[in-house]
């Protein structure tokens, strides 16, 4: 029996169990590692990048590469079409779209280089973002003021902001005669800390200002559905929280703005404003995109809230048992609407590559290190006693006598 089979009537037994009730079910959530294949070599805590794909997903994936590899071209010249607008419509229900408004890519990366390279901008026309962003998003704008003579306004957000309105008048006052977008992270990378998005687009488009939103770490994540957002462009990638196989991404454009970008890859089979003339990226394999409908019925089974708030309270559970140690800095606000599953912690007198060294070389846990500390990301497969391996780890860390060399 799968395990999407196994989940239902453990789902059925707990009905009347409120999402964050369940959040401390480990009965329940034990049966949910149970769907992944997860390395007993060490303690996974860095999700970030991607996250593993449940079996049952893992096996659709082998079976779609079976039957390509033995079809070739005839797949992709007979049914592909067809099967891209099923694939479509399932994913717009997940995201409350319509397929007319988005298409699959292959990342977060490729649909925001295809939005901020492709707007039609003059020089000197202003993009305002946050010193945080991606890099590979920093790297595109910057690459565009230096190619087209657009102008960057960077910001500085703070880590733990008081309220939503102290991040939103940031924004606000950046804004000028010549500012034409604005760049948000949902999530930050860096530390899981929520923007208040919906704020910052309502606050811009009543100035005559565009916002392009970077989804890669809220989607699948937090509970939400992207017209939710009020922006005009979105990306996101499937393979981070939606646990898509690697290789997949969604790019959101409001209809009324598609006609204005360019492609990325060049393509004069559509009109300029239909949203397939961003779909050209050449031969690449559709069992990527046919395992998406396995991955939404996983995700999907479990339910989007609950999801939300198990990964909140593995978060919330380590870090409350941390934040009080002697030298821990915790760079990530804890009100729930301002992060969900992702956490940042530094060790001060310690740099971050040395702590997540230490992390992984005498207590086998697998985290990252960043700019300022180093991100925590657990999943549903996490079980409190890895956390509460973090937390033995973090307390020896941080004793004055420990030392990460």
């Amino acid at each position: 029996m799968g395990a999407l089979a196994l989940l239902e009537p453990a789902l059925l037994a707990r009905e009347s169990v409120s999402a964050r009730e369940l959040a401390r079910d480990e009965e329940f959530w034990f049966a949910v590692r149970r769907a992944y294949d997860i390395t007993p070599e060490f303690i996974h805590l860095e999700s970030g990048w991607f996250s593993p794909v449940a079996r049952e997903v893992r096996e659709a994936q082998f079976q779609y590469m079976s039957r390509l590899n033995e079809i070739t071209s005839f797949y992709y010249r007979r049914m592909y079409d067809d099967e891209k607008v099923r694939i479509k419509r399932r994913m717009a229900e997940l995201a409350g779209l319509s397929p007319e408004e988005f298409v699959i890519c292959r990342n977060t990366t490729e649909a925001l280089n295809t939005v901020i390279l492709g707007l039609e901008l003059e020089r000197g026309d202003e993009i305002v973002w946050c010193e945080r962003e991606y890099p590979s998003m920093k790297d595109a704008l910057e690459q565009r003021a230096e190619r087209d003579g657009t102008v960057n306004k960077v910001i500085r957000v703070p880590m733990v902001p008081e309220t939503d309105s102290e991040v939103v008048e940031l924004y606000e006052k950046a804004i000028g005669p010549k500012t034409k977008a604005i760049l948000v992270s949902h999530m930050i990378y860096l530390t899981g800390q929520i923007l208040p998005v919906r704020k910052i687009c309502d606050m811009a488009h009543a100035r005559g200002v565009e916002v392009i939103v970077d989804a890669a770490h809220s989607f699948a994540h937090v509970d939400y559905k992207i017209p939710d957002l009020n922006c005009d462009y979105l990306g996101t990638s499937l393979h981070k929280w939606l646990g898509a196989p690697l290789g997949t991404g969604l790019m959101y454009m409001r209809q009324d703005k598609i006609a204005k970008v360019w492609p990325l890859f060049a393509d004069r089979g559509f009109a300029k404003d239909d949203i397939r003339k961003f779909e050209h990226l050449g031969t690449r394999p559709a069992t990527i995109e046919q395992t998406l409908v396995k991955s939404i019925q996983f995700h999907e089974s479990i339910g989007a809230e609950r999801k939300q708030e198990r990964l909140r309270y593995l978060k919330n559970y380590w870090v409350e048992r941390v934040a009080s140690f002697a030298r821990v800095v915790i760079n990530t606000p804890m009100k729930d609407h301002q992060s969900c599953g992702i956490a940042n912690v530094a060790i001060e007198g310690v740099e971050p590559k040395a702590v997540a060294d230490y992390f992984f070389d005498e207590h086998r846990i697998f985290t990252v290190a960043v700019d300022m500390g180093v991100r925590v990301s657990p999943n549903l497969f996490t079980e409190i006693r890895d956390l509460d391996a973090l937390v033995r780890a973090i307390e020896q860390l941080s004793t004055p006598a420990t030392s990460a060399g």
